[in-house]
């Protein structure tokens, strides 16, 4: 029964941070100096009534909230009008229906666009994040067992060196070598103009294509986990029960596996979890870099275009999907740490 309290506690608070950011990122967007219904327009000499019919397709012609209009303007004419007839009920309500808005540059639904994108962004980073935590948890086990060591020396100036190098730059230093030490593609998602005969061939393009920026995230996020898994695995080696399992006999192999890994994971759990919702929004600089079609790259794209709508559901996205780790990190400590209960 407490546990299940602590559950729907946790998912209450959830939902309600997930409320809080709609409205948040409803109004985010519409505080920024300039007309949007500009934005989509490639000649700044456009017609007058163009620019209000471009108005009236995207919705801006309705006040923001009731008495108020673009750029959160007062207008007193606006207090009668229906309160719900207004772009926040209009964009809340749009959102339980999974229409996000329609792209200002690309004139397409936002969801479709972030749809495509996201496929990508997953495509690139759930490889490299396996590889790390799987790779990271090892390396950062065996140096925290073998500490004060040459390997734990060495492992520790790794990770540091890893993790504190800006992912751009460690992005250039990998586009550099690959392509000109490896031959290896680093444009892309795929070879353009390139005609595939099966399946296979375009999947093998796509994987050459991937292996550049996904190795470069890896070793970036293997830094963070060789560095958090040692500290764990430090900090549980010093509890009693471990000296208790030396004096039974224990090989030091049981002892890792049966009692230093699963406590010194709870971390792990929680970093793991955390990187995968931001990796929703994907690396924006090594997307940059590769040119990778994801989401990252959508971002940057919405931001030179002035294009809001994408903005806006990005944003979206990429909150939701921290809040939901958020919540999937209490949900997986309810089992992992008996500790973790209602009071």
């Amino acid at each position: 029964m407490g546990r299940r309290n602590y559950l729907l506690r946790k998912l209450a608070g959830s939902l309600l941070t997930i409320s809080i950011v709609l409205v948040i990122n409803f109004f985010l967007f519409r505080v920024i100096p300039g007309d949007p219904a500009k934005a989509g327009l490639k000649d700044p000499r456009v017609r007058p009534e163009v620019i209000e019919a471009q108005r009236v397709r995207f919705g801006l012609d309705k006040p923001v909230i009731n008495c108020f209009k673009g750029q959160m303007v007062f207008d007193a004419s606006l207090c009668a009008a229906n309160p719900f007839d207004t772009q926040l009920f209009i964009y809340i309500g749009n959102l339980f229906k999974g229409d996000l808005g329609i792209s200002y540059d690309q004139k397409r639904p936002v969801a479709d666009i972030l749809r495509e994108r996201i496929g990508n962004t997953v495509i690139l980073l759930l490889g490299a994040e396996l590889f790390a935590i799987i790779l990271g948890s090892l390396l950062g086990l065996v140096a925290g067992w073998k500490r004060k060591t040459r390997l734990d020396t060495s492992a520790l100036i790794f990770s540091l060196t890893a993790w504190s190098l800006p992912t751009f730059w460690l992005g250039i230093l990998m586009f550099m070598l690959g392509s000109s030490v490896f031959g290896l593609p680093v444009n892309g998602m795929r070879t353009t103009g390139l005609t595939y005969a099966n399946f296979g061939e375009e999947l093998a393009d796509v994987a050459r294509h991937w292996l550049l920026p996904s190795l470069t995230y890896a070793i970036v996020l293997l830094g963070q986990y060789v560095i958090v898994m040692r500290a764990s695995v430090l900090e549980v080696l010093s509890e009693d029960y471990i000296l208790t399992a030396k004096a039974k006999g224990l090989t030091n192999f049981q002892i890792l596996k049966d009692h230093a890994l699963k406590n010194a994971m709870l971390p792990m759990v929680t970093l793991v979890l955390l990187n995968l919702g931001f990796t929703v929004s994907g690396t924006v600089e090594l997307e940059r870099v590769f040119s990778w079609p994801g989401v990252g790259g959508a971002i940057v794209e919405a931001v030179a275009r002035k294009d809001y709508p994408v903005l806006q559901g990005a944003f979206l996205l990429v909150t939701i999907s921290v809040i939901i780790a958020n919540l999937l990190v209490d949900l997986v400590y309810t089992y992992l740490d008996p500790r973790v209960k209602a009071e």
